[in-house]
């Protein structure tokens, strides 16, 4: 070929050659953070669904066709029918009025529908992505196996639902916490990979770095690790005990914590262990984050990405200690205990985002 004849070939934009070698991270990366942000709701609403016991009053799972909700007296008539069969309603809302179950039946439906909704935002743009080369190299594997991780989390949630509905009207605080945790993977995943392709690392890391790094990681994970604490919180609702600050009714170690046989259940079915040890967790934080943020601020390796985003860190953990101690102590009531479950997704975040800044 005479690149003569063709001559759009040497008058071409550098942005477009650019793009097309390397694709568009910077649009990838916005469509990720839609995608995070609905994430976020999903986990606030899923929290508020299990606060106000909404979350089995859909007995059924059916991705596609239940995407519509009741609309006729016959359609509502029939899914009470079936609410009325299921353990929550003969031992706990028995003679629960029609109206009354809409209030709960429209929180797990807007439950369901956002983790459809997500699931549409993420894999259709995916593929419009693809089919227009936009991807960047050695990322479209990262974002199939985030939408592999939705799909499980879509059979994780009914399978949550599902333990509710035989014997027990209580879904597992074991699957519960399963459920969470997976959301906050699959949160950590899309942010992680959408700061990748925002951030370029073009300057060897200098070697005091490192050990911030690795301090960085490690918030990360016991975060992660309070997280699932206070999904047990929530599953065997240890939130509603103990509802004094700093002690527990009078201790500091309460004389509760090993009054099961064998020992380890106490770490996930004692409501005086499971919430001693999300206080633990939230104690250490409270003194180690202070001095992850100290050592930011005073290295000088430290790029301003890193002490900006560790001054946030420390400024979201005050913030949701005091949410996480507000809940406490007026028990449980619903707008502090969801704005705590947001507080924890957002300490992670920022979390990840000093961690990769300092990478």
């Amino acid at each position: 070929m005479d690149i003569a004849e063709h001559p759009n070939l040497l008058t071409a934009s550098p942005r477009i050659l650019a793009r097309a070698k390397n694709g568009d991270p910077r649009t990838v990366a916005a469509w990720l953070l839609v995608c995070c942000a609905l994430v976020f709701a999903m986990v606030v609403v899923g929290g508020v669904t299990r606060l106000t016991h909404s979350g089995l009053s859909i007995t059924e799972w059916q991705p596609i066709l239940g995407t519509l909700p009741p609309f006729t007296d016959g359609q509502w008539g029939e899914v009470f029918a079936k609410y009325r069969a299921t353990p929550e309603y003969s031992q706990v809302n028995q003679g629960m009025t029609l109206e009354a179950f809409k209030g709960i039946f429209w929180w797990e439906y807007f439950h369901r529908l956002l983790g459809r909704a997500i699931g549409a935002v993420f894999l259709l743009p995916l593929l419009w992505f693809i089919a227009r080369r936009r991807i960047p190299p050695g990322f479209a594997p990262k974002l199939f196996g985030i939408f592999a991780l939705g799909a499980l989390q879509g059979a994780m949630g009914w399978y949550m639902v599902q333990s509710g509905l035989v014997d027990d009207p209580r879904v597992s605080h074991f699957r519960l916490t399963a459920h969470l945790g997976l959301a906050f993977v699959i949160f950590a995943a899309m942010f992680w990979t959408a700061l990748s392709l925002l951030r370029t690392h073009s300057a060897p890391e200098p070697a005091r770095i490192a050990p911030l790094r690795r301090f960085a990681y490690a918030l990360a994970a016991l975060i992660f690790v309070m997280v699932l604490s206070g999904g047990l919180v929530a599953g065997i609702r240890a939130g509603f005990a103990y509802n004094t600050f700093p002690l527990m009714n009078g201790y500091l170690v309460p004389p509760a914590i090993m009054l099961i046989d064998p020992w380890y259940l106490n770490f996930f079915n004692n409501m005086a262990t499971v919430q001693f040890d999300h206080r633990a967790i939230a104690w250490m934080l409270a003194f180690t984050v202070p001095v992850f943020w100290w050592r930011v601020r005073a290295s000088p390796d430290a790029a301003a990405g890193a002490r900006n985003g560790a001054t946030l860190l420390l400024a979201l953990l005050a913030l949701q200690v005091t949410l996480g101690i507000s809940t406490l102590l007026f028990v449980v009531p619903l707008p502090l205990a969801a704005a705590h479950q947001a507080g924890a997704m957002l300490l992670f975040a920022a979390t990840l985002n000093v961690a990769h800044a300092l990478r």
